[in-house]
């Protein structure tokens, strides 16, 4: 999934009745007003989308098209791309869209398909898979392609290596956990670097990491990490649930990521992307989970004044031996109900912007991340931002959530559920046989769950 951060309408007459393009950028000519050829493109308002802009202001400028644009703040995108679906109109030709809306975007009749087109113009061996199967194949293990991939992002952590490579500091962590002070490679061991560092008296505290109900999808791309770390997971091959995500595995996960919320600054219980950043650009945290699209202010010495003392490092594994992060970034998606003509013009620029020069230009930009596997892995790309080398090899380790149109419902219940067993209205065992139960109610609505 994004850096996210998005939030959905919730009643589907209010989508309907949310057709324009309202506030953002609006893109000026719209569809069906240019006097030559145009292509408009939607997106979140953040900097990988002013890049996304200036490589095609290039492509249109030497193909002699019009590119337009209608970027939206994050917690106003997703209303505005779902009036769209609702009311089905073109007022978008390339949506830059989220994993998770794949689902409802293909089944819906919304995204044009583009298997054909995919294996024709593109060589899919180049693409990352874990990327190709969450952003573009619906159903999964189908090789039916909605999306060609535009931003690939992950989860990882950032750390303050001015308090890691004191020596005070490394002598009194070996004295009490008897190894060397260094970044975790185990869950287990980041609770206790989080714990030596706990310092409220100093207005130090161990990490933050996500942890809200109210935003999006905080909670749950932050603790379905650890969960899939212990050895857990959402359902299996048949979309059961009961007895598969409220197991063994997953009880201990939550019950270990709670222990490690105790570690966070005050009012921890609402963090997500910014309050993270916030904690370490503060100095209030030794260590900082957040999507590494969303990193390059540490590496701003105007914004972080550790900037040049701050390190990265992957997703920690846990007791299965395992490491996983959740996966953001957003894929290109072509709008069926907009003109063949501009759907042609979609093709051509989506197949310019995925070469592979391309792609290593567009990740030459802090927190632009390709799933071009030849641009991820090129001497220069890795080094352009300190946090690269971190998400390149976080890259193996990516996992979606749901991406069914179901997803928002299954979404919500994970929120609320798992926030509750961190502000300890629920048990952790609570917590999870009761979110097994909602699952499961609504997988059997949805037809998916026999």
């Amino acid at each position: 999934m994004v850096a996210r951060g998005l939030r959905l309408l919730v009643a589907g007459a209010a989508l309907a009745l949310l057709g324009g393009c309202g506030s953002g950028t609006t893109p000026q000519p719209g569809p069906g007003t240019a006097a030559g050829p145009s292509l408009t493109i939607t997106w979140a308002e953040w900097p990988p989308s002013q890049v996304l802009k200036e490589m095609a202001q290039e492509w249109g400028k030497a193909n002699n098209v019009s590119v337009t644009f209608a970027f939206y703040p994050w917690p106003e995108y997703t209303n505005k791309v779902y009036a769209a679906f609702a009311a089905k109109k073109p007022l978008y030709d390339i949506i830059v869209g989220d994993s998770q809306w794949l689902g409802k975007g293909a089944v819906d009749g919304h995204y044009l398909e583009l298997t054909d087109w995919l294996q024709k113009e593109l060589n899919l061996d180049e693409i990352e898979p874990a990327a190709l199967r969450a952003f573009c194949e619906y159903p999964f293990g189908s090789k039916q392609y909605f999306a060609a991939p535009c931003e690939v992002d992950a989860c990882g952590w950032a750390y303050r290596k001015d308090l890691f490579d004191d020596p005070k500091e490394k002598e009194a962590f070996k004295a009490k956990y008897n190894r060397e002070l260094a970044p975790p490679k185990t869950w287990p061991e980041l609770r206790d670097i989080a714990e030596f560092f706990n310092r409220p008296d100093q207005k130090l505290y161990g990490l933050a990491m996500f942890t809200d109900s109210g935003q999006y999808d905080a909670i749950t791309m932050g603790f379905e990490q650890a969960m899939w770390a212990w050895g857990g997971v959402y359902c299996d091959n048949s979309f059961k649930v009961e007895g598969v995500l409220n197991s063994k595995e997953s009880v201990q996960a939550l019950e270990f990521y709670k222990g490690l919320a105790k570690f966070m600054p005050p009012d921890s219980l609402h963090f997500y992307h910014q309050e993270c950043l916030n904690a370490f650009l503060t100095g209030q945290v030794a260590m900082m989970t957040n999507f590494f699209a969303l990193m390059s202010p540490l590496a701003d010495p105007k914004r972080n004044k550790y900037a040049d003392k701050t390190g990265y490092f992957p997703m920690p594994a846990g007791p299965s031996g395992k490491a996983f992060a959740s996966l953001g970034g957003q894929a290109f998606s072509i709008c069926r109900y907009t003109k063949p003509e501009r759907q042609e013009l979609a093709k051509k620029f989506i197949k310019w912007f995925l070469e592979t020069d391309n792609q290593k230009r567009w990740a030459m930009h802090p927190g632009c991340f390709s799933a071009n596997i030849k641009a991820s892995q090129d001497m220069a790309v890795r080094s352009a931002a300190p946090f690269n080398p971190a998400f390149m090899d976080s890259l193996p380790l990516l996992r979606d959530f749901y991406n069914i149109p179901e997803y928002a419902e299954l979404l919500d219940a994970c929120q609320k559920h798992w926030n509750a067993a961190l502000a300890g209205t629920e048990t952790p065992q609570a917590a999870m046989d009761a979110l097994a139960k909602e699952h499961t109610e609504i997988l059997k609505k949805a037809g998916a769950l026999k």
